[in-house]
Parts: C-alpha cells; structure tokens; sequence
C-alpha cells in the first residue's frame, strides 16, 4: 500500500465532523415515547415544545377506569379515553429489561409504590413520572392541549393547537398556530381500535366490545364470553374474565388440533378456531364447527395506527396499518428530517428502543448524523416491502419487529455512536418468553435467570443523571 492510500484509508476512518445546528422542535404526545424524544433532542441542543392532551405525562400508561360511550369504539363523535389499561394489568417484561437504558426501573420504596419484578400498570406510570422529574421535562410539556393540525408550509411546520385556559371544563379554549423546524410524533398506537371481520355479526343480537374499554371483570358475571385474539392482553383478559364468567371461549387464527378444547387447569375455558360466522339466533359458530351462544363478543384484535391531526398531501400514508413510506420505521424520505415517528414497532421492548429512536432524530436534526439521499432512503424502503411480500408477510405486520429488534436497535445505537445492546438484556427477555411460554400463570412471580438480574444490578450504578 502506498503512501496516499494508506492516507486515504486512515482519512476514511477518522469521524466526519459535522457542524451542530438547534432546532425548534415539536414532539407530539408526552407517554414514554414522547418524554425520551424531548430529553434526547434537549441533549442535543434543540429547542423542544410538547404537546399533550391529557393533565399528566404517561401516554397509554395513565389508568383510567372510565370506558367509551361506544364499546367498540367505532363511534367517531365519541368522547375519547386514550388509557386502554385494565386493572389488574401487571408487566409481562421483567422491569430490568423495560427501563431506559441509562434510567433504571429500578424498585423503590414509598407509599403506592410496587416493588414486584413485573409490576402493575400504576409503578410503570410513576417511572415515568419520576423520569419527566428528574430530567426536567416538564416545563416543556403543554397539558390539556389537543393537536388540531400538522401540516407545512413554506418549508416549516405548522402545529394547530387548542388549550384550555383552566382545568374548570367550562373554561374558554385559545387556539394557537405555531411554527417548528421539526416534529416528531409520538402519540401512540393504543387508542384506535382494530375490529375483527366476522361475517354474519349485523344480525347477531348479542353485545360486542373491544378490550380498549375492558377494565374490570365484573361486567362479566355468570355471562358467556368468546373472546377474540391471543395477544398477551388477550391472554390476560380471557383469565381475567374467566374468574367470574359461565364460560370463556378464545377464538385464536393459529391453533392446532391438539390444543383445540377445554384448556388444562381450568373449568372454564376453551380454544377455538376462528370464528366462521355469527347468526340472528345468537349463536357464534368457529371452523373447527363448535358452536356456542355467547352474552358477549370480546375483540382482543390490536388498534390502528392514527394520525387525524397530520397532514401530508399523502406522503405518508397508513395503508392496512402499514405507516409509510417510512426509512427504518421512523423518517418519511421525502420529508426528512423534518418530521420523524417514535414508537411505531410493536412486539418489542418498547422503551430502550424508542430511546434509541430518539437519539437518532435528535442526532439528525442537528446535523451530527447525516441521513442516506432520500432516492437512497426510499430504496431501502422499497427493498423492505420486497422482503416482507416475499415471506408473506402481510401489511398489518410490517412494523412487528418480534424476530429483530434487537438488530434493530444494535443498528440505530451504531448510527449514533452509542453502545449496543447489553447481552444481559437480550438473554433476559428470551428467557422470560420462555418461561411464560412453559407457565404462563406463574411465570411473573417465580423464574429461573437470578444470574442475569445480577449482571443488570451491575450495570445499573454506571447510570447517572446527565
């Protein structure tokens, strides 16, 4: 090797010094995606506004046991809950795993606290209201303030809003138009129901509803329930149900024949095929050709994506719950950097991964990361829906990322020159979807991977406030 390319090489590995910018910057939503975006972008250097309808930090992680006037919440003049919490929800991810990486969930004492390893919905919401405390963060949240627009014009940003003048409902309402560099939206994907299709369901007499507005089992009473979806809520809500309920029957897409029938260790439970259609007489008949004539049909089936207050002239779309075209899930190439997504992945650990998301746009809009050309960005999207389509894989799915959020995340921690994920972190939760998988009653209050809670409390006293 000659001289100048020996030069050549070493120039190519030094880091690119990119001249920093501030940004004024709207972040939409102020639940933990929300929270993390305005810590990173305040981090580095941008000016942040957040946006929040509710009167507390804490998105869908705020309990709230008021339920919709419409139980499927398909009425578009409903009054909104945007909570879909149910009572007795506890965490199915041990909280050494759920935490912000340089954050630790960390158990502590007081009163109302939950020390529990995998702890009801309430100790998650004072995480986070500890993490909005502690990181100053909420001086820059606008409560009771609800996003009417989002739109562009003239190369910036344009952001409705409207806030109360006081906490009295009967207040007046002062409507604001103001102009941002940059949004990111963080408002959740927990709000907007998904229906499942079950032919014949006009004309069945019975009462349906969505698990958005499930809260306590008590409704349920000596009723016969089929319950739709075999998600971990649905997995929840079925016993939840079922310990008060006549029957509960689970309609599930994936299913063998063996698993078909009353389930072990209850009296009161069964697995079914999908439905195959409703009927005026009452009944709900699956395709494994059982037929029952339930109180109630639970839909268990997953929420929307919804964004009513963007608007793009369609650049970004939400197409069969697919949000797109998005370049790694998060920047639209026609409009980035300008406006960014956190949050949209499901089937992950949410909170290390939208901070990793955070840093990344924060990064961008200052000028520190530098984003591919937008042909470039598109591409990529483009070869994404190629793989997806290739295995099958339908649109609804196309931000579960089960099978490689872990790469995901070591990808975006190298883009912004962070460190990767701890193994710890990795083998903890395989082996806690193991363990729910072999006890799925259990398997929040008895495990088996004490080293790997070890090797978390090691790396926990390195974090501190900055």
């Amino acid at each position: 090797m000659d001289m100048a390319s020996s030069s050549l090489q070493r120039l190519a590995m030094m880091p690119v010094q990119v001249s920093r910018s501030s940004r004024n910057v709207a972040v939409i939503g102020a639940g933990a995606a929300g929270l993390v975006a305005a810590r990173e972008l305040r981090r580095e250097g941008h000016k942040v506004v957040v946006y929040e309808q509710g009167q507390k930090v804490g998105g869908t992680w705020i309990y709230d046991p008021n339920a919709e006037s419409d139980p499927l919440g398909l009425d578009p003049s409903r009054a909104i809950v945007q909570s879909s919490l149910y009572d007795s929800l506890r965490t199915n991810l041990p909280r050494e795993v759920m935490g912000f990486r340089d954050y630790p969930f960390v158990a502590k004492e007081g009163k109302g606290r939950d020390p529990r390893r995998f702890p009801g919905h309430r100790e998650v919401f004072l995480y986070l209201e500890d993490f909005a405390r502690d990181f100053e963060i909420l001086e820059f949240v606008r409560f009771e303030t609800e996003v009417l627009h989002v739109g562009m014009e003239e190369g910036k940003w344009i952001v409705k809003s409207r806030k109360r003048a006081g906490a009295d409902g009967d207040d007046p309402l002062i409507d604001s138009d103001e102009v941002y560099d940059g949004v990111v939206i963080c408002n959740g994907h927990f709000t907007e129901p998904r229906i499942a299709e079950i032919p014949g369901i006009d004309s069945w007499p019975g009462k349906q509803m969505h698990s958005h507005n499930y809260r306590v089992p008590d409704p349920f009473r000596d009723q016969v329930v089929v319950l739709i979806g075999s998600s971990s809520s649905g997995a929840d809500i079925s016993r939840d149900i079922a310990r008060v309920a006549k029957e509960v029957h689970i309609a599930v897409r994936s299913i063998t024949n063996e698993t078909i029938g009353k389930q072990p260790g209850y009296e009161n439970i069964w697995l079914h095929s999908m439905i195959k259609g409703a009927h005026g007489d009452g009944t709900v008949v699956f395709q494994d050709g059982s037929s029952v004539l339930p109180d109630v049909v639970l839909h268990c089936t997953g929420y929307k994506y919804h964004f009513p207050f963007l608007d793009t002239h369609d650049i970004v779309t939400v197409d069969d719950n697919r949000v797109g075209p998005l370049y790694k899930h998060v920047f639209p190439p026609l409009l980035a950097p300008w406006l960014s997504f956190i949050g949209l992945p499901w089937k992950v650990i949410p909170l290390p991964m939208f901070e990793f998301q955070s840093k990344w746009v924060a990064g961008v809009l200052s000028g520190r990361i530098v984003l591919p050309l937008p042909k470039e960005m598109m591409e990529d999207v483009e070869n994404f829906y190629s793989k997806l389509e290739a295995a099958g894989w339908p649109k609804r799915y196309t931000h579960n990322m089960a099978d490689y959020q872990f790469e995901y995340n070591d990808w975006l921690a190298t883009e912004c020159g962070c460190s990767v994920s701890e193994e710890w972190r990795k083998q903890m939760y395989e082996a806690t979807g193991r363990s729910k998988q072999a006890r799925p009653e259990t398997y929040r209050d008895l495990w088996e991977d004490q080293n790997l809670i070890s090797q978390a409390n090691e790396d926990f006293p390195q974090y501190k406030l900055r």
